[in-house]
């Protein structure tokens, strides 16, 4: 009850407060407004010309849409390359391509093994026929120069296509 009371007292004080600021002289205000209203009016500028919009033809109409595929999409039991996901890892397969770098050759009782260096540092031996990379790598050839390799990376259609990459030798 006293907050009630309380309340109501502190609304009255406010009212009676905002209705004593209306109260005062008002000769100044009349003064300005006079003043405002004796200036001579001012020409106002034209607006500027509205230039008609070009309208723009669309006219790729007959192009191929960018939603479509170009070709066929690949049928999920249909033939062609795939990688092999029965076939055991190797350890290599877990580094991305591009962490990898080749250090040197080996040529070992006519076999040539190519020396492969991880970003650790740790060195390890691949002959053709290994995996490695993330992206299904088979090493097809090792020269004095370069691993090459061939990747089974995703077309964008459903299916798969091979990549021919290689990692050459580092200074």
């Amino acid at each position: 009850m006293n907050s009630r009371k309380n309340s109501s007292r502190c609304l009255l004080v406010c009212v009676l407060v905002g209705v004593a600021g209306c109260a005062g002289d008002m000769n100044d205000l009349q003064t300005y407004v006079a003043e405002v209203k004796a200036r001579p009016g001012r020409r106002i500028e034209p607006l500027p010309e509205i230039v008609p919009h070009e309208t723009f033809t669309y006219q790729a109409d007959n192009l191929r849409s960018p939603f479509v595929p170009e070709t066929a999409t690949v049928a999920a039991s249909g033939s062609g390359v795939r990688p092999d996901r029965d076939r055991n890892q190797e350890f290599l397969e877990q580094f991305p391509l591009d962490t990898l770098s080749m250090v040197g050759t080996l040529n070992l009782e006519g076999r040539n093994y190519g020396l492969v260096q991880t970003r650790d540092g740790l060195v390890h031996r691949v002959q053709a026929g290994n995996h490695l990379g993330q992206n299904d790598g088979r090493i097809i050839s090792i020269d004095g120069s370069k691993i090459e390799l061939v990747e089974i990376v995703p077309d964008g259609l459903g299916g798969y296509l091979e990549r021919p990459a290689a990692i050459e030798l580092t200074d």
